[in-house]
């Protein structure tokens, strides 16, 4: 069955909770997506706020004090927010990709001749004494190795070592710090569950970002040669508009390419948009590759940008569409626009401007 890049993009939006907004908790939606992109420590709470029916800040923010929930270095050698559970699930599946992170290329070349396992192992003595940033840790480093630069060195470790990015860095509400780390090991009591399965996890993307292909979930993971993993799934198969074989969950949503998609505001990084080989059905004709700012969609498609600049009392959303858009569409995302608003900057007075496109 060959479907299209609409169809495509309703079950994307369908099962990223962007359609309709879920009463699900904020917990279960974190494990639905198998984490979220937190390089930005409050963009989580953007998404959910986008995904979640009443959502309340505090609500996420109880899982990351309560160690329910835990942000660490996974997808793309980049900060996620997960569930305990999934951070030692993914962390250790992932090893291989943060290996290859640290060990080519520019980050190979600043640990260059040292040790990698007597690396780690005084990183690891660092951080179990005490929780410290990465500032810190590097300047402890550089104590032994004098040679190489005090950043490349944290760094290093970071990749090489289970670590949890620990709050108050990601709590609404408070000041964030430097973001000091911890091991995982002392963090959650573990750095991995007894069988990590790859299975389960190349599941678990079809049911939060398919139909989707082989490269598809190579581009997400960073992980190669799971073409075996996936034919071992009872996937159904499908096709694009290109020919290419899609995979998917038999009774995983797949809604009516004109089923209606409103406007939504997503966070910089979203991983709803850094997930497939092919993004053109969630990225709209026209974008320009800017990615430091959060995005909006219209009719589901990712079609601006926006950022939120907060002066004194006020507060303005600066919405910045890459073509001009049509006056009902720009109606909606502004009543959009003005909601979040209200989730972002309470007791502001809000306005919403249209950039120049």
């Amino acid at each position: 069955m060959k479907l299209s890049a609409r169809q495509l993009n309703r079950a994307l939006l369908a099962r990223q909770f962007l359609l309709e907004r879920t009463g699900r908790t904020p917990f279960e939606v974190v494990e639905h997506l198998v984490g979220m992109q937190s390089q930005v420590p409050l963009s989580p709470y953007v998404g959910l706020w986008s995904r979640i029916s009443h959502f309340q800040p505090a609500d996420l923010a109880t899982t990351l004090e309560s160690r329910a929930t835990v942000r660490l270095v996974l997808m793309r050698a980049t900060i996620h927010l997960v569930s305990a559970r999934d951070a030692l699930l993914l962390r250790p599946l992932l090893k291989p990709v943060l290996d290859r992170t640290n060990f080519t290329g520019h980050n190979g070349k600043q640990i260059e001749g040292i040790d990698p396992a007597e690396l780690a192992q005084r990183g690891r003595e660092i951080l179990e004494e005490e929780p410290r940033t990465r500032e810190d840790l590097g300047k402890l480093l550089k104590e032994r190795w004098t040679g190489h630069q005090a950043t490349a060195l944290a760094y290093a470790v970071q990749l090489l070592v289970p670590l949890a990015q620990i709050p108050p860095r990601g709590v609404w509400g408070l000041a964030p710090g430097r973001g000091a780390h911890a091991t995982l090991k002392t963090w959650l009591g573990s750095e991995s569950l007894p069988e990590p399965s790859l299975t389960e996890v190349v599941s678990r993307y079809f049911r939060a970002f398919g139909p989707a292909s082989i490269q598809d979930v190579q581009t997400w993971s960073g992980l190669t040669r799971l073409a075996e993993v996936v034919e071992r799934l009872p996937l159904r198969r499908f096709s694009d508009e290109n020919g290419k074989t899609l995979f998917d969950h038999e009774d995983s949503p797949r809604p009516d390419e004109d089923t209606p998609a409103p406007p939504r505001f997503l966070p910089e990084f979203d991983n709803i948009a850094l997930s497939h080989a092919d993004r053109t059905r969630i990225i709209s004709p026209g974008f320009n590759g800017s990615s430091t700012r959060g995005g909006f969609t219209v009719d589901g498609f990712v079609s601006g940008t926006w950022k939120i600049e907060k002066k004194k009392q006020a507060a303005t959303l600066l919405v910045a569409p890459y073509q001009r858009l049509l006056k009902r569409d720009s109606a909606q995302v502004e009543a959009e626009g003005r909601r979040l608003l209200e989730f972002a900057a309470p007791g502001a007075e809000h306005a919403v401007a249209f950039e120049q496109t």
